[in-house]
């Protein structure tokens, strides 16, 4: 008889669209839960048939998933989870129903803040600076995701002879791009690009760039030509992501403020985060909270043009978060 691998351990499935700032969300907090109990984590990544995807949530059925998502019903034989986790508009159907289901269920967990009522939800673990309030709410400073020392560690061989011969002090940059509220245009970012290298050179050091998905490719174009002569790594896509390297390489991080995620990322690593300014096309109150929050904390501050060093205790958001759903669980 085949034995169970993840019998007598909690069964955690972690549900997304797969894309990859939704998954690190429902996996960190998984992984999370998994430091701290016996579990078993199961990605999950699902999608909606095109014509149905647009609809709103209350309308959607399983049905209506994409023959390329994953099964979102155990296969015969197999166990229901026991905790739910999932990130992203496209779960919140899913995650009702679960809620929802009469007999044995999985704790369900959503991520982010729903824009529905959290009471549909066993509970919601949402960023502070979006301000959601309910009974349901845990909140934490920005959202769950995957770093830890342990698997910063864990990547850097992979890079180290590209990344070890570097001047130190090694800068991370992470760049993000044009949304709602940001723009990045070709100008802003040759200034910038212009910035980092003058600050970068000043203390002898090098850049180790990544550029996100939502970065234009004028805007990509502009800073690496800013850079063209200062000594480093401008990752161009291509291949393996070495940004856990980079984070565990650099002495220095710097992030645009455009991403909640990054930023907060960054400020899990104990080194120094310095907020990176875009041009505002629209509201960015939610940022502007989250960035007084880490500064408060002593983890980042707004890039004055110098690479000021100073310490602080990281982040351990996700941790926190982690122990909230197992108390919460322990409860139900």
């Amino acid at each position: 008889m085949e034995v169970d691998p993840t019998e007598g351990s909690l069964l955690i499935w972690a549900v997304s669209d797969g894309r990859a700032g939704m998954e690190n969300q429902a996996l960190g907090l998984a992984e999370a839960v998994q430091r701290l109990t016996s579990a078993h984590v199961v990605v999950k990544r699902i999608r909606w048939r095109p014509f149905f995807d647009k609809w709103p949530s209350a309308l959607k059925r399983p049905w209506m998933l994409d023959p390329s998502s994953d099964a979102v019903e155990p296969a015969p034989g197999e166990r229901e989870p026991d905790l739910w986790i999932a990130t992203g508009r496209a779960t919140l159907p899913l995650s009702i129903a679960r809620k929802r289901r009469p007999g044995p269920r999985p704790f369900v967990v959503q991520t982010q803040d729903p824009r529905l009522p959290p009471r549909l939800f066993d509970l919601v673990v949402a960023p502070m600076h979006d301000a959601l309030e309910g009974d349901a709410v845990f909140e934490i400073t920005g959202s769950p995701h995957r770093i830890t020392p342990a698997r910063l560690a864990e990547a850097a061989p992979a890079f180290e002879d590209r990344i070890a011969p570097l001047p130190r002090p090694r800068v991370a940059v992470m760049i993000g791009g044009r949304s709602k509220a940001f723009d990045l245009p070709v100008e802003d970012a040759r200034a910038l690009g212009e910035r980092i290298a003058h600050a970068v050179a000043a203390v002898g050091g090098s850049v180790l760039l990544s550029f996100s998905r939502r970065t234009p490719e004028a805007a990509k174009a502009a800073l690496t030509a800013a850079l063209a002569t200062t000594p480093g790594w401008i990752w161009d896509g291509e291949g393996d992501n070495p940004l856990f390297a980079f984070l565990d390489g650099a002495d220095h991080i710097l992030v645009t403020e455009d991403s909640a995620n990054m930023v907060v990322e960054a400020a899990s690593t104990g080194k120094p985060v310095h907020i990176l300014p875009m041009r505002r096309i629209g509201r960015a109150a939610k940022f502007d909270r989250l960035q007084d929050d880490l500064i408060q904390r002593g983890a980042a501050r707004p890039f004055d043009g110098r690479l000021s060093h100073w310490s602080y205790e990281p982040l351990a958001e996700t941790e926190r978060a982690a122990r909230a759903v197992l108390e919460a669980m322990a409860v139900r």
